[in-house]
């Protein structure tokens, strides 16, 4: 194992440091626009702004790539990435900050290709294993370690802008002077909305409505934290705590789903999402470790859903489909964090901080119940044609890269770098 991780070192170290900046930045900008005044409204905008460039950029990196290469591709998206950080710290205005999320998100789905693509060259049968397993660890230890570096500096001030901005440059280096030769071509998307529904109707509007969750927790989660009078360092873990829970109980949803029907345990899952989030709405408790407490089992089902709804939907793939499939789930679940913010927000605008559990019962539910009635429309698949669930990074990281890394994957991607999807 350690052998295969060596050959990737250089490239999990960028991630590693890109991933700190990320975390940062993650928990920074909501909370810096709600301390400048800003309405949830506008901050649900900045949000929304953020997830239709990330996804945008999945389809436009390749082009970029193809035109000009991996290496000098990669160095332009960082600086971009510093660039929009440092934006935000010098203009502090809502509208402006949407334009800057909208550099921000395309830059970043545009780095994640680009380094998921150059682990993909370094895959095979024997060390797909730990690539996945030490590429996992490299991004989710480094936004929670990011997390942690907000309570160090004053979100009123532009130092913490400063340091996300040098995390990006850093980054930047590792590649940058790597001698390892280029990857293949980078995967490219394209959505066929009906092709992919009646392909599997629970996996498709689950991904939305999985996308719709995971928007209103990354954008409104720093701020129900900081309504309900949290500290950064508090705010900190208890976003972690959200994604150490979602890692954690993958494995026993998804071994549950190998042995009954998915869109059974889809729908238990959904119904577990509404009941904690009833539960905080009722109790809406004050104490740090009983939110924590509360954010750690929401996040059981907070990342595991999207792992579902991919195992659910190469149940129903024909061979040789895995690859477009999933990398158009992941486009549908891109639209769905669109929504997310502007959920949220409003809502929290109605209620207070309650809001933001009240949005996240209203999707749970809506998962839940359309898995349960999917269940009743069409026969389960046999356990025998299931393939083994694979459980995902729990990080605000999707992209068609992650799904070449998925063993599933298997042997369409080999010998073409990362196969390009066209569902």
């Amino acid at each position: 194992m350690m052998g295969s991780l060596r050959s990737v070192g250089v490239l999990l170290l960028s991630t590693f440091i890109m991933m700190l900046a990320v975390g940062l930045q993650g928990m920074l900008i909501p909370l810096r626009a709600a301390a400048e005044g800003w309405d949830r409204t506008e901050i649900a905008w900045i949000g929304t702004s953020y997830a239709l460039a990330f996804t945008a950029g999945c389809i436009v990196t390749p082009i970029l790539v193809k035109r000009v290469g991996h290496i000098r591709v990669f160095a332009a998206l960082q600086a971009l990435l510093g660039i929009s950080l440092l934006l935000h710290a010098l203009v502090l205005e809502p509208f402006a900050w949407c334009g800057f999320r909208v550099i921000g998100g395309f830059a970043l789905s545009g780095a994640y290709m680009i380094i998921e693509s150059w682990l993909n060259e370094r895959v095979d049968n024997a060390n797909r294993g730990a690539i996945f397993a030490g590429y996992m660890i490299a991004s989710m230890s480094g936004v929670g370690a990011g997390q942690f570096i907000l309570p160090l500096g004053q979100v009123g001030t532009s130092a913490l802008f400063m340091i996300g901005a040098l995390l990006y440059s850093i980054a930047m280096l590792p590649i940058a002077f790597t001698t390892a030769q280029s990857p293949q071509p980078l995967t490219r998307v394209s959505l066929d909305l009906k092709a992919l529904y009646f392909k599997s109707p629970a996996a498709l509007v689950g991904s939305f409505l999985a996308g719709v969750i995971f928007g209103n927790w990354n954008y409104f989660g720093p701020l129900y934290g900081r309504s309900v009078g949290l500290s950064a360092t508090g705010i900190a873990t208890m976003m972690t705590a959200a994604m150490v829970g979602g890692m954690l109980f993958q494995v026993p949803f998804g071994r549950l789903s190998d042995r009954i029907d998915r869109r059974v345990v889809m729908a238990f899952a959904g119904l577990i999402g509404v009941v904690i989030s009833l539960i905080m709405i009722v109790t809406s408790p004050v104490r740090p470790v009983a939110i924590i407490g509360g954010v750690f089992a929401l996040g059981s089902v907070l990342f595991t859903i999207y792992a579902l709804n991919v195992a659910h939907a190469n149940d129903k793939a024909d061979a040789g489909e895995f690859l477009q499939v999933s990398g158009g789930l992941l486009i549908v679940y891109g639209i769905g964090t669109m929504i997310g913010p502007q959920l949220g927000g409003r809502l929290m605008d109605a209620t207070g901080p309650s809001g933001f559990f009240i949005a996240m019962a209203i999707i749970y539910g809506l998962y839940g119940l359309h898995a349960l009635w999917r269940s009743w429309q069409a026969p389960a698949v046999d356990p025998d044609q299931r393939s083994d669930f694979q459980v995902l990074p729990a990080t605000p990281v999707h992209i068609p890269g992650t799904v070449a890394l998925d063993g599933r994957a298997n042997e369409e991607s080999k010998g073409e770098g990362v196969k390009q999807l066209d569902t």
